[in-house]
Protein backbone atom coordinates (compact mmCIF):
# COMPACT_ATOMS: atom_id res chain seq x y z
CA UNK A 1 0.00 0.00 0.00
CA UNK A 2 2.74 2.74 0.75
CA UNK A 3 3.60 2.23 -3.22
CA UNK A 4 0.27 3.39 -4.10
CA UNK A 5 1.09 7.23 -3.99
CA UNK A 6 4.77 7.05 -5.70
CA UNK A 7 3.23 4.37 -8.56
CA UNK A 8 0.88 7.43 -8.84
CA UNK A 9 3.67 10.38 -9.18
CA UNK A 10 5.77 7.78 -10.85
CA UNK A 11 2.35 7.59 -13.76
CA UNK A 12 1.75 11.63 -14.10
CA UNK A 13 5.58 12.38 -14.06
CA UNK A 14 6.08 9.44 -16.70
CA UNK A 15 3.42 11.26 -18.90
CA UNK A 16 4.27 14.54 -18.72
CA UNK A 17 7.75 13.33 -19.80
CA UNK A 18 6.41 11.34 -22.53
CA UNK A 19 4.14 14.01 -24.00
CA UNK A 20 6.86 17.09 -23.75
CA UNK A 21 8.97 14.42 -25.75
CA UNK A 22 7.13 13.37 -28.17
CA UNK A 23 5.41 16.30 -29.23
CA UNK A 24 8.82 18.46 -29.63
CA UNK A 25 10.46 15.30 -31.53
CA UNK A 26 7.67 15.31 -33.55
CA UNK A 27 7.34 18.95 -34.04
CA UNK A 28 11.15 18.60 -35.05
CA UNK A 29 11.01 16.37 -37.87
CA UNK A 30 8.15 18.51 -39.48
CA UNK A 31 5.04 17.50 -38.58
CA UNK A 32 1.83 19.69 -37.97
CA UNK A 33 1.49 20.64 -34.42
CA UNK A 34 -2.42 20.02 -35.31
CA UNK A 35 -1.28 16.50 -35.75
CA UNK A 36 0.81 16.38 -32.69
CA UNK A 37 -2.26 17.70 -30.53
CA UNK A 38 -4.85 15.18 -31.90
CA UNK A 39 -2.46 12.28 -31.39
CA UNK A 40 0.86 12.59 -29.51
CA UNK A 41 -0.77 14.68 -26.59
CA UNK A 42 -4.38 13.21 -26.19
CA UNK A 43 -2.61 9.62 -26.33
CA UNK A 44 -0.05 10.92 -23.59
CA UNK A 45 -2.45 12.12 -21.37
CA UNK A 46 -3.88 8.24 -21.46
CA UNK A 47 -0.55 6.60 -20.96
CA UNK A 48 -0.81 5.65 -17.15
CA UNK A 49 -3.70 3.98 -18.40
CA UNK A 50 -2.32 2.16 -20.84
CA UNK A 51 0.52 1.40 -18.58
CA UNK A 52 -1.31 -0.20 -16.08
CA UNK A 53 -4.02 -1.92 -17.86
CA UNK A 54 -0.71 -3.47 -20.29
CA UNK A 55 1.17 -4.65 -16.91
CA UNK A 56 -2.32 -5.90 -15.25
CA UNK A 57 -3.39 -7.73 -18.33
CA UNK A 58 -0.23 -9.31 -18.78
CA UNK A 59 0.30 -10.11 -14.93
CA UNK A 60 -3.20 -12.08 -15.10
CA UNK A 61 -4.97 -9.32 -12.93
CA UNK A 62 -7.71 -9.21 -15.99
CA UNK A 63 -10.15 -6.86 -13.35
CA UNK A 64 -8.12 -4.15 -12.90
CA UNK A 65 -7.27 -3.92 -16.55
CA UNK A 66 -10.39 -4.33 -17.33
CA UNK A 67 -11.57 -2.03 -14.59
CA UNK A 68 -9.32 0.63 -15.38
CA UNK A 69 -10.67 1.52 -18.97
CA UNK A 70 -14.33 0.87 -18.54
CA UNK A 71 -13.89 3.43 -14.79
CA UNK A 72 -11.55 6.11 -16.61
CA UNK A 73 -14.32 6.17 -19.30
CA UNK A 74 -17.22 6.73 -16.50
CA UNK A 75 -14.18 9.01 -14.72
CA UNK A 76 -13.50 11.26 -17.36
CA UNK A 77 -16.88 12.44 -18.72
CA UNK A 78 -18.81 12.60 -15.63
CA UNK A 79 -16.56 14.09 -13.23
CA UNK A 80 -13.38 15.83 -15.01
CA UNK A 81 -16.46 17.19 -17.46
CA UNK A 82 -18.40 17.89 -14.69
CA UNK A 83 -16.00 19.88 -12.63
CA UNK A 84 -14.58 21.65 -15.89
CA UNK A 85 -18.39 23.17 -16.65
CA UNK A 86 -18.68 23.96 -12.90
CA UNK A 87 -15.51 25.95 -13.45
CA UNK A 88 -17.11 27.72 -16.62
CA UNK A 89 -19.49 26.64 -19.14
CA UNK A 90 -17.78 24.56 -21.53
CA UNK A 91 -18.12 24.98 -26.06
CA UNK A 92 -18.46 21.96 -28.03
CA UNK A 93 -16.70 21.88 -31.40
CA UNK A 94 -18.96 20.98 -34.09
CA UNK A 95 -16.48 18.79 -35.05
CA UNK A 96 -16.69 16.56 -31.53
CA UNK A 97 -20.59 16.33 -32.15
CA UNK A 98 -20.58 15.47 -35.85
CA UNK A 99 -17.53 12.98 -35.84
CA UNK A 100 -15.68 12.03 -31.88
CA UNK A 101 -18.73 11.94 -29.86
CA UNK A 102 -20.68 9.21 -32.46
CA UNK A 103 -17.49 7.41 -32.41
CA UNK A 104 -17.04 7.01 -29.04
CA UNK A 105 -20.39 5.86 -28.76
CA UNK A 106 -20.23 3.35 -31.42
CA UNK A 107 -16.61 2.12 -30.00
CA UNK A 108 -18.19 1.83 -26.00
CA UNK A 109 -21.35 -0.21 -27.72
CA UNK A 110 -19.00 -2.02 -29.85
CA UNK A 111 -17.26 -3.29 -26.38
CA UNK A 112 -19.69 -4.28 -24.84
CA UNK A 113 -21.07 -6.52 -27.71
CA UNK A 114 -17.76 -8.40 -27.51
CA UNK A 115 -17.85 -8.50 -23.74
CA UNK A 116 -20.81 -10.01 -23.28
CA UNK A 117 -19.73 -13.63 -23.77
CA UNK A 118 -17.95 -13.12 -21.30
CA UNK A 119 -14.51 -12.41 -22.63
CA UNK A 120 -12.30 -9.95 -24.58
CA UNK A 121 -9.98 -12.22 -27.08
CA UNK A 122 -6.56 -11.11 -29.20
CA UNK A 123 -8.78 -10.68 -32.52
CA UNK A 124 -10.85 -8.16 -29.94
CA UNK A 125 -8.19 -6.26 -29.27
CA UNK A 126 -6.34 -6.44 -32.68
CA UNK A 127 -9.58 -5.19 -34.17
CA UNK A 128 -9.79 -2.07 -31.66
CA UNK A 129 -5.82 -1.90 -32.59
CA UNK A 130 -6.98 -1.23 -36.38
CA UNK A 131 -9.79 0.76 -35.49
CA UNK A 132 -7.34 3.03 -33.94
CA UNK A 133 -4.70 3.11 -36.97
CA UNK A 134 -7.69 4.01 -39.48
CA UNK A 135 -9.13 6.75 -36.64
CA UNK A 136 -5.46 7.80 -36.55
CA UNK A 137 -5.39 8.19 -40.19
CA UNK A 138 -8.48 9.97 -40.79
CA UNK A 139 -7.49 12.63 -38.27
CA UNK A 140 -4.16 13.02 -40.15
CA UNK A 141 -5.86 13.31 -43.59
CA UNK A 142 -7.90 15.99 -41.74
CA UNK A 143 -5.22 18.07 -40.59
CA UNK A 144 -3.91 18.34 -43.91
CA UNK A 145 -7.13 19.97 -45.41
CA UNK A 146 -6.84 22.24 -42.16
CA UNK A 147 -5.89 26.00 -43.13
CA UNK A 148 -2.26 26.89 -41.89
CA UNK A 149 -4.01 29.14 -39.72
CA UNK A 150 -5.76 26.49 -37.76
CA UNK A 151 -2.74 24.78 -37.51
CA UNK A 152 -1.38 26.98 -35.70
CA UNK A 153 -4.11 28.13 -33.46
CA UNK A 154 -4.49 24.43 -32.56
CA UNK A 155 -3.60 25.79 -29.10
CA UNK A 156 -2.75 22.22 -27.56
CA UNK A 157 0.72 22.44 -28.98
CA UNK A 158 2.56 25.43 -29.49
CA UNK A 159 5.39 25.82 -32.80
CA UNK A 160 8.62 24.67 -31.60
CA UNK A 161 10.77 27.19 -29.77
CA UNK A 162 14.56 26.96 -30.60
CA UNK A 163 15.83 28.44 -27.34
CA UNK A 164 14.16 26.24 -25.42
CA UNK A 165 16.06 24.15 -23.66
CA UNK A 166 14.52 20.46 -24.78
CA UNK A 167 14.75 21.73 -28.79
CA UNK A 168 17.59 19.56 -29.56
CA UNK A 169 16.27 15.91 -30.70
CA UNK A 170 18.64 14.42 -27.97
CA UNK A 171 17.38 15.78 -25.09
CA UNK A 172 13.49 14.97 -26.77
CA UNK A 173 14.73 11.34 -27.06
CA UNK A 174 15.80 10.99 -23.38
CA UNK A 175 12.53 12.59 -22.26
CA UNK A 176 10.18 10.11 -24.01
CA UNK A 177 13.06 7.21 -22.51
CA UNK A 178 12.61 8.90 -19.16
CA UNK A 179 9.02 9.31 -19.36
CA UNK A 180 8.47 5.08 -20.74
CA UNK A 181 10.79 3.72 -17.90
CA UNK A 182 8.53 5.86 -15.17
CA UNK A 183 5.53 5.05 -17.13
CA UNK A 184 6.73 1.17 -16.31
CA UNK A 185 7.92 1.62 -12.68
CA UNK A 186 4.82 3.40 -11.69
CA UNK A 187 2.58 0.88 -13.13
CA UNK A 188 4.17 -1.62 -11.33
CA UNK A 189 3.89 0.17 -8.28
CA UNK A 190 0.21 0.90 -8.71
CA UNK A 191 -0.72 -2.41 -9.66
CA UNK A 192 0.79 -4.01 -7.00
CA UNK A 193 -0.56 -1.46 -4.55
CA UNK A 194 -3.89 -1.63 -5.64
CA UNK A 195 -3.97 -5.52 -4.78
CA UNK A 196 -2.58 -5.34 -1.86
CA UNK A 197 -5.35 -2.29 -1.12
CA UNK A 198 -8.20 -4.68 -2.49
CA UNK A 199 -7.49 -7.36 -0.15
CA UNK A 200 -7.05 -5.33 2.85
CA UNK A 201 -10.68 -3.57 2.32
CA UNK A 202 -11.93 -6.56 1.54
CA UNK A 203 -13.07 -5.25 -2.27
CA UNK A 204 -12.40 -6.86 -5.27
CA UNK A 205 -10.18 -5.97 -7.45
CA UNK A 206 -12.24 -5.23 -9.95
CA UNK A 207 -14.03 -2.10 -7.78
CA UNK A 208 -10.73 -0.93 -7.14
CA UNK A 209 -9.39 -0.22 -10.66
CA UNK A 210 -12.93 1.37 -11.51
CA UNK A 211 -12.20 3.47 -8.73
CA UNK A 212 -9.34 3.81 -7.22
CA UNK A 213 -6.85 2.80 -10.11
CA UNK A 214 -8.89 4.47 -12.76
CA UNK A 215 -9.07 8.29 -10.94
CA UNK A 216 -5.32 7.42 -10.24
CA UNK A 217 -4.36 7.25 -14.15
CA UNK A 218 -7.01 9.82 -15.03
CA UNK A 219 -5.00 12.62 -13.02
CA UNK A 220 -3.19 13.74 -16.30
CA UNK A 221 -6.61 14.15 -18.32
CA UNK A 222 -8.00 16.34 -14.60
CA UNK A 223 -5.11 18.14 -14.84
CA UNK A 224 -5.34 19.66 -18.50
CA UNK A 225 -9.28 19.85 -18.50
CA UNK A 226 -9.55 21.64 -15.42
CA UNK A 227 -6.29 24.00 -16.19
CA UNK A 228 -7.78 24.50 -19.63
CA UNK A 229 -11.12 25.32 -18.41
CA UNK A 230 -9.56 27.92 -15.57
CA UNK A 231 -7.29 29.19 -18.79
CA UNK A 232 -10.89 29.90 -20.83
CA UNK A 233 -9.57 27.11 -23.53
CA UNK A 234 -12.99 25.40 -23.30
CA UNK A 235 -12.78 23.59 -26.45
CA UNK A 236 -9.55 21.69 -25.13
CA UNK A 237 -10.82 20.99 -22.23
CA UNK A 238 -13.78 19.06 -23.98
CA UNK A 239 -11.58 17.64 -26.46
CA UNK A 240 -9.43 16.23 -24.52
CA UNK A 241 -11.91 14.08 -22.35
CA UNK A 242 -12.91 12.60 -25.64
CA UNK A 243 -10.13 11.84 -27.23
CA UNK A 244 -8.83 10.26 -24.36
CA UNK A 245 -11.87 7.65 -24.17
CA UNK A 246 -11.46 6.79 -27.81
CA UNK A 247 -7.72 6.12 -26.72
CA UNK A 248 -8.46 4.17 -23.56
CA UNK A 249 -11.04 1.63 -25.45
CA UNK A 250 -9.29 1.55 -28.66
CA UNK A 251 -5.39 1.70 -27.90
CA UNK A 252 -5.36 0.72 -23.98
CA UNK A 253 -7.86 -2.04 -24.20
CA UNK A 254 -6.91 -3.18 -27.93
CA UNK A 255 -2.93 -3.81 -26.63
CA UNK A 256 -3.95 -4.73 -23.82
CA UNK A 257 -5.93 -8.12 -25.41
CA UNK A 258 -3.21 -8.45 -28.16
CA UNK A 259 -0.40 -9.09 -25.65
CA UNK A 260 -2.15 -11.09 -23.02
CA UNK A 261 -1.37 -14.37 -22.41
CA UNK A 262 -4.67 -15.74 -23.09
CA UNK A 263 -8.25 -13.96 -23.13
CA UNK A 264 -9.49 -11.57 -21.00
CA UNK A 265 -12.37 -12.68 -18.91
CA UNK A 266 -14.57 -10.54 -18.00
CA UNK A 267 -16.40 -10.32 -14.64
CA UNK A 268 -20.45 -10.63 -15.12
CA UNK A 269 -21.03 -7.73 -13.34
CA UNK A 270 -19.23 -5.70 -16.14
CA UNK A 271 -21.27 -5.97 -19.30
CA UNK A 272 -24.47 -6.37 -16.94
CA UNK A 273 -23.89 -3.09 -14.55
CA UNK A 274 -20.58 -0.71 -15.49
CA UNK A 275 -20.47 -1.42 -19.47
CA UNK A 276 -24.21 -0.11 -19.71
CA UNK A 277 -22.82 2.86 -17.27
CA UNK A 278 -20.65 3.96 -19.59
CA UNK A 279 -22.68 3.42 -23.10
CA UNK A 280 -25.38 5.49 -20.90
CA UNK A 281 -22.87 8.43 -20.19
CA UNK A 282 -21.21 8.34 -23.35
CA UNK A 283 -24.40 8.90 -25.01
CA UNK A 284 -25.61 11.09 -22.88
CA UNK A 285 -23.24 13.83 -24.09
CA UNK A 286 -24.39 13.87 -27.63
CA UNK A 287 -28.27 15.68 -26.35
CA UNK A 288 -26.04 17.86 -23.92
CA UNK A 289 -23.47 18.78 -26.37
CA UNK A 290 -26.10 19.48 -29.41
CA UNK A 291 -28.06 21.51 -27.88
CA UNK A 292 -25.97 24.94 -28.12
CA UNK A 293 -23.02 23.32 -28.17
CA UNK A 294 -22.25 24.18 -24.64
CA UNK A 295 -22.05 22.37 -21.82
CA UNK A 296 -24.09 24.28 -18.83
CA UNK A 297 -23.05 24.73 -14.94
CA UNK A 298 -26.27 22.87 -14.53
CA UNK A 299 -25.05 20.60 -16.85
CA UNK A 300 -21.68 19.95 -15.53
CA UNK A 301 -23.02 19.84 -11.90
CA UNK A 302 -25.70 17.12 -13.05
CA UNK A 303 -22.77 14.63 -14.63
CA UNK A 304 -20.57 14.99 -11.16
CA UNK A 305 -23.64 14.24 -8.93
CA UNK A 306 -24.31 11.16 -11.12
CA UNK A 307 -20.36 9.89 -10.52
CA UNK A 308 -21.21 10.40 -7.12
CA UNK A 309 -23.93 8.42 -7.16
CA UNK A 310 -22.00 5.71 -8.95
CA UNK A 311 -19.17 5.87 -6.81
CA UNK A 312 -21.44 5.37 -3.87
CA UNK A 313 -23.06 2.11 -5.53
CA UNK A 314 -20.14 0.39 -5.79
CA UNK A 315 -18.91 0.92 -2.49
CA UNK A 316 -22.16 -0.30 -1.00
CA UNK A 317 -22.53 -2.83 -3.26
CA UNK A 318 -18.55 -4.08 -2.26
CA UNK A 319 -19.53 -3.94 1.28
CA UNK A 320 -23.08 -5.49 0.99
CA UNK A 321 -24.55 -2.73 3.05
CA UNK A 322 -28.36 -3.22 3.61
CA UNK A 323 -28.73 0.51 2.13
CA UNK A 324 -27.61 -0.88 -1.30
CA UNK A 325 -31.02 -1.98 -2.63
CA UNK A 326 -32.96 1.02 -1.90
CA UNK A 327 -30.29 2.95 -3.33
CA UNK A 328 -30.24 0.79 -6.69
CA UNK A 329 -34.10 1.01 -6.37
CA UNK A 330 -34.03 4.97 -6.24
CA UNK A 331 -31.42 5.49 -8.99
CA UNK A 332 -33.20 3.00 -11.71
CA UNK A 333 -36.96 4.44 -10.91
CA UNK A 334 -36.79 7.89 -9.91
CA UNK A 335 -33.62 9.57 -11.18
CA UNK A 336 -31.98 7.69 -14.36
CA UNK A 337 -35.79 7.87 -15.72
CA UNK A 338 -36.23 11.92 -14.58
CA UNK A 339 -32.97 12.61 -16.32
CA UNK A 340 -33.45 10.90 -19.45
CA UNK A 341 -36.95 12.62 -20.17
CA UNK A 342 -34.44 15.87 -19.18
CA UNK A 343 -32.28 15.16 -21.70
CA UNK A 344 -34.94 14.23 -24.56
CA UNK A 345 -36.86 17.37 -23.80
CA UNK A 346 -33.84 19.17 -24.39
CA UNK A 347 -32.80 17.63 -27.29
CA UNK A 348 -36.53 17.94 -28.62
CA UNK A 349 -36.63 21.69 -27.78
CA UNK A 350 -33.07 22.35 -29.66
CA UNK A 351 -34.73 20.83 -32.75
CA UNK A 352 -37.81 22.43 -32.28
CA UNK A 353 -35.91 25.28 -32.40
CA UNK A 354 -34.09 24.46 -35.55
CA UNK A 355 -36.96 23.80 -37.58
CA UNK A 356 -38.61 26.82 -36.91
CA UNK A 357 -35.13 28.69 -37.79
CA UNK A 358 -35.32 26.87 -41.18
CA UNK A 359 -38.34 27.77 -42.11
CA UNK A 360 -38.02 31.24 -41.28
Amino acid sequence: MLWFIPGLIALVLGAELLVRGASRLALSFGISPLVVGLTVVAFGTSSPELAVSVQSAWSGRVDIALGNVVGSNIFNILFILGMSALITPLVVHRQLVRQEVPLLVGVSLLLWALASDGGVGRWDGLLFVALLVGYTILVISQSRRDTAADRETNGEVLPQDGTAWDCHWGVQLLLVAAGLALLILGSNWLVGAAVTLARQLGMSELVVGLTIVAIGTSLPEVATSVMAAVRGERDIAVGNVIGSCIFNILAVLGISASIAPGELLVPSSMPAFDMPVMVAVTVACLPIFFTGHLIARWEGGLFLAYYMAYTAYLILDAAGHDAQAGFSTLMSVFVLPLTAVTLIVLAWRHWKRLRSGHRS
